[in-house]
C-alpha cells in the first residue's frame, strides 16, 4: 500500500488561515449588500426602467465558437472534476454560481477564476424570477453578484435565471444592473438523466455557431463532457466563455 506522506501542520494552519479569511470577506459582503439591496428595494418599486433587452438563446456570430455553461448551486467536487477536464481539452466554459454556494465555497470559486474560466450569476437563493418585484429580482442578482467581485475581483456581466424563468420585472432588473440575460440553446437535462450517451446526444444535436450548451456539476455530467468537447472540437469548434463569443 502507498504511503501518503502527511500534510505539514504548518500548511494545514494555512489553507485554514486562507479559508477563514475567505469565509470572512464573504459573509462581510453579504451582509453589506444585504443592507444596500434593503434601500434600494424600496426605491426599486418605483423604478420606471424599462426593458430594452431580451434573453439570449443562442449567440449570432460568425466565430465557429460554442459555449459550455455550468449552472452551479452543489458539487464543489465535481466542480473541481469539471475544471481538470476543461483544463486538459484546453475549453473554456462559463459557470453560473448560486450566491449560498459562493458562500460555502468560496476557495472553489476563486480556482474557477484563476483557471481563466467566465463567473456570471445564477441568483442568490434559486428563486422563481418570474414572480419578484424589480426590486427583488436587483436583490437576489446584486447580492450574488457582489459575493462573486467580493471573492475573486471579476465584473459579472451574464445572469442565468434559475429554471429558465424570468418576466419583464427581471429585463428590468437586469437592464438597470447592466447586465445580460442568458437562456441557452441545448440542454442537457442532466439534472434529471444519468444516461451520458443520451446527454451527449441532446449537446451535440446539429452543432452550430454560437450555441450554448447547458450542465450541472453531476456525476453523469462528468462522463459526458469530455465526449461533448471531444465532438465540438473535432467539428472545427472552439468552446469559449459566453462573453468571449459575444464580442
Amino acid at each position: 500500500m502507498k504511503k501518503v506522506s502527511p500534510v505539514p501542520k504548518a500548511k494545514k494552519h494555512s489553507q485554514r488561515r486562507f479559508s477563514d479569511i475567505l469565509s470572512a470577506i464573504v459573509l462581510t459582503i453579504t451582509i453589506s449588500t444585504l443592507a444596500t439591496c434593503g434601500f434600494f428595494a424600496v426605491k426599486g418599486e418605483k423604478d420606471s426602467v424599462s426593458a430594452s433587452g431580451s434573453a439570449i438563446y443562442k449567440i449570432q456570430t460568425e466565430k465557429d465558437s460554442a459555449g459550455l455553461m455550468f449552472n452551479v448551486y452543489e458539487g464543489a467536487e465535481i466542480v473541481l472534476e469539471i475544471l481538470e477536464i476543461l483544463r486538459n481539452s484546453s475549453a473554456k466554459a462559463t459557470f453560473f454560481i448560486g450566491g449560498i454556494w459562493a458562500e460555502k465555497n468560496s476557495e472553489t470559486l476563486l480556482k474557477i477564476a484563476m483557471e481563466g474560466h467566465e463567473l456570471a450569476c445564477h441568483g442568490y437563493l434559486h428563486k422563481d424570477h418570474s414572480k419578484l418585484t424589480i426590486a427583488q429580482n436587483k436583490e437576489e442578482i446584486a447580492i450574488c453578484c457582489n459575493l462573486i467581485r467580493a471573492v475573486t475581483g471579476e465584473t459579472v456581466r451574464l445572469f442565468a435565471p434559475p429554471s429558465g424563468a424570468y418576466g419583464e420585472a427581471t429585463k428590468k432588473a437586469c437592464d438597470s444592473l447592466g447586465l445580460k440575460i442568458i437562456m441557452w440553446t441545448k440542454d442537457t437535462i442532466d439534472w434529471r438523466d444519468s444516461d451520458a450517451e443520451l446527454l451527449v446526444k441532446r449537446a451535440t444535436k446539429n452543432i452550430a455557431k454560437g450555441d450554448l450548451i447547458l450542465m450541472h456539476p453531476k456525476p453523469q455530467t462528468l462522463n459526458a463532457l469530455p465526449q461533448i468537447i471531444k465532438k465540438y472540437q473535432e467539428s472545427g469548434f472552439s468552446l469559449q466563455t459566453v462573453s468571449e463569443i459575444l464580442k
